[in-house]
């Protein structure tokens, strides 16, 4: 879990400072429901503690029974269990909202839940209290998706109501080598596909034909070439190990302009 938690610090953080001002706390739960990180006011802390919302405890479904963090787990799916929506009568002065998060693999890692046990807690507070749970947890799929692949090129991935977490990792060979859960979904991607290696250029529907994607990789180099050295031909024909005739020439074939 330790990277996972580093991509979320930031978002917890956050998340506690939109939430924590009307008696929340917020908790990162493992797979197992065990919650392992947690913010929360240093004045609540005696109540969240004497209801079990704290780092350590158990809220898996099986020990539990419906609850916000272990039935999310159990569902795979954002939910709320607002009081006696709760399986056992102890928990039924809690409200809990909770996200599940996953992992650079698109595998189940955690859940995220934000709860109460304030009397006056609206519905619309409940609302809002959601959407902000399921911003947070799309944001930690995403931080930990860039850490995990931060040798390659993320990518948004252009899929229909795509949203932030929907990223592709793309490496120096233009090889989809990551996906993330919601991109895995809406590109049919599988993790089969990934080990066999998957053309960027086929999965953003930019395919072309071998001759092509080669004319279109060379004139790429010859582009960064020329725009390095600030438009100086003998400079960028001697970093592309040609000759200024031949570089010339190849200018004028792919339409590059020098830049002024």
């Amino acid at each position: 879990m330790e990277p996972l938690l580093r991509a979320a610090d930031a978002s917890l953080d956050r998340l506690y400072l939109a939430v924590g001002g009307i008696g929340c706390c917020v908790m990162l739960a493992d797979r197992d429901g065990i919650p392992i990180e947690r913010r929360g006011a240093s004045a609540d802390d005696d109540t969240f503690d004497e209801w079990g919302l704290w780092t350590g405890t158990v809220w898996s479904e099986d020990s539990e029974g419906t609850n916000g963090i272990g039935t999310c787990l159990a569902d795979q799916r954002p939910l709320t269990i607002h009081r006696d929506q709760h399986f056992f009568s102890r928990n039924t002065l809690l409200s809990c909202t909770t996200a599940p998060v996953y992992d650079h693999e698109g595998k189940l890692a955690a859940a995220l839940d934000v709860s109460s046990c304030r009397s006056d807690l609206t519905e619309d507070f409940v609302n809002l209290i959601s959407v902000a749970v399921g911003d947070a947890a799309r944001r930690i799929e995403a931080d930990n998706f860039r850490r995990a692949f931060s040798n390659a090129r993320i990518l948004l991935a252009p899929a229909t109501e795509c949203s932030s977490s929907t990223l592709l990792a793309v490496d120096a060979d233009d090889l989809v080598v990551g996906a993330t859960r919601s991109a895995r979904f809406a590109l049919g991607i599988t993790q089969q596909g990934l080990t066999k290696g998957l053309p960027a250029a086929d999965i953003l529907g930019d395919s072309a034909n071998a001759a092509e994607e080669l004319c279109e990789a060379e004139r790429g180099v010859i582009q960064r070439a020329i725009t390095r050295v600030n438009g100086n031909v003998s400079a960028a024909a001697h970093t592309l190990g040609i000759s200024r005739a031949t570089l010339h020439r190849k200018l004028a074939r792919f339409g590059i302009r020098r830049p002024h």
